[in-house]
């Protein structure tokens, strides 16, 4: 248990019947009144954020979240496959849990596979990935005064906003969080 009055951000915690992280939290101490505090909480599996306020002595059940390294094995129709490298235990996730974590990753890559309780409900892609450019325009000279950018698809098929001077077969990093190019390899 965890009182009100020690929350801090990114602890988790069990909140009618779902697990929430704090985001952001303010406490508060009116001239009139008792204090109190404001938190904004975001919903782990659904990923909603709701703002609520507790009283400082309120206690609420602090949620333990399992962070496990697994290796991406690969994808057969809806289920997503990945391997345990310690025990080589092997479990299939549907693409729900997944949603388009993977989209940067390619196969036997190491991912981090989040539970509570033992329900798996997120995926953890590596912070920064290196794919190869497929397919892309070519940039033409003089365009790059504006810091232009173009689309180019990566091997996992997902679409990156590139510079102008990024060629098809070049090798890019991708930061995973924001989908965004860093820069040549």
């Amino acid at each position: 248990m965890i009182s009100a009055g020690d929350f801090r951000n990114g602890i988790t915690i069990e909140l009618e019947g779902n697990i929430y992280q704090i985001i952001e939290f303010q406490h508060v101490k009116p001239g009139k009144g008792a204090a109190f505090v404001r938190t904004k909480l975001k919903n782990i599996k659904s990923g909603g954020v709701v703002e609520k306020t507790f009283r400082p002595t309120e206690k609420c059940p602090q949620a333990r979240i399992d962070r496990k390294d697994m290796q991406y094995l690969y994808s057969d129709g809806d289920l997503y496959y990945f391997m345990d490298v310690e025990n080589y235990e092997q479990i299939a996730l549907d693409k729900t849990t997944i949603g388009d974590t993977l989209k940067f990753v390619k196969e036997n890559e190491m991912c981090k596979i989040c539970s509570h309780n033992g329900n798996v409900f997120a995926v953890e892609p590596p912070l920064f990935v290196e794919l190869q450019i497929t397919e892309t325009e070519p940039g033409f000279k003089g365009d790059t005064a504006t810091g232009a950018t173009k689309p180019a698809t990566v091997e996992t098929g997902a679409t990156v906003m590139v510079p102008l001077f990024v060629e098809q077969d070049d090798v890019i990093k991708i930061d995973t969080r924001t989908g965004e190019y860093l820069s040549r390899v």
